[in-house]
């Protein structure tokens, strides 16, 4: 399929109004945090996860790995690991990737300072399959998945997985991504974060605790975003023309997304562009709600 984008919106009654390739299987990049961020919700509900304690042997806490303010730098930035990936060389281990991002060089105490960190989502990662007893794209479908009845979601965790992406991954291997990287539809995108902010998978206290700003900032050149904010595992932030947004973007080598709900207009849309920057799908998630 040679489309630059691919898109699906939803009715403030979550109904499909828009469907650009039902069949489409696109990789969801950092929109799998807001499915983590839930399910560690869930988990802590049930008595399992402490939000607020600090983890064994380290200063932060799970809602500060959530929020982005453990400390903990990023591994998107680093310059050997750039370099891997477009080597299509294998992912490292854990070890390693730790040791090329300084991962025991922290940016500051935990609380003190706001750091996009995948490295933070890792951890959650490791934290809710340890405390599930399960890998996360099992706990992912048994806690937000299946209740919604969704077939196209799954976990990708190997280079055939992504050879079977709607675009070509090029040879892309998705254990790059350390904090996993679902795939599914846009429309079951869409799905699963209405699912999220209006069924009943989060009860409302845990809602409002996603909602919670731990960062407020102002605009992004060249984005949608007018104010920058960040909640638990969600982007939150006013948009040009449309208000409000409340979702994920993401991006990799090959494709870029946003998934967001825009309260205003009372859409939710997953717009999906080609190419590894998700501008291009934030823009297309705006005008997919002006064509309305």
């Amino acid at each position: 399929m040679t489309d630059r984008f691919l898109s699906a919106g939803l009715d403030s009654d979550g109904r499909v109004f828009r469907d650009d390739a039902p069949g489409a299987l696109l990789p969801w990049w950092s929109f799998t945090k807001t499915l983590i961020a839930a399910c560690v919700l869930i988990r802590a509900r049930e008595g399992f996860m402490d939000l607020d304690a600090e983890m064994p042997g380290r200063p932060y806490s799970l809602r500060q790995l959530m929020t982005h303010t453990s400390g903990l730098r990023d591994y998107g930035p680093v310059g050997t690991y750039q370099q891997a990936v477009s080597a299509g060389e294998d992912p490292w281990p854990v070890a390693k990737l730790l040791q090329e991002a300084r991962a025991d060089d922290p940016l500051g105490p935990p609380g003190s300072k706001w750091c996009y960190s995948n490295i933070g989502y890792m951890f959650l990662r490791f934290a809710l399959e340890v405390s599930e007893g399960a890998p996360l794209g099992e706990v992912i479908h048994s806690r937000l998945i299946a209740p919604l009845g969704l077939k196209s979601p799954r976990m990708a965790m190997t280079p055939a997985d992504f050879a079977a992406l709607t675009w070509d991954a090029d040879g892309y291997h998705p254990g790059w991504v350390y904090h996993g990287c679902m795939i599914g539809s846009p429309a079951d995108a869409a799905r699963l974060l209405y699912g999220i902010l209006h069924g009943d998978l989060l009860s409302e206290a845990e809602k409002e605790q996603m909602m919670q700003l731990s960062l407020n900032e102002g605009a992004i050149d060249g984005r949608v975003w007018r104010t920058t904010g960040y909640g638990l595992g969600l982007m939150i932030g006013q948009t040009e023309h449309h208000g409000l947004a409340i979702g994920h973007t993401g991006c990799g080598p090959m494709s870029g997304n946003l998934v967001a709900y825009f309260p205003q207009s009372g859409v939710t849309v997953a717009s999906f562009s080609r190419g590894g920057d998700e501008a291009p799908a934030e823009w297309e998630a705006l005008r997919v709600i002006s064509s309305r």
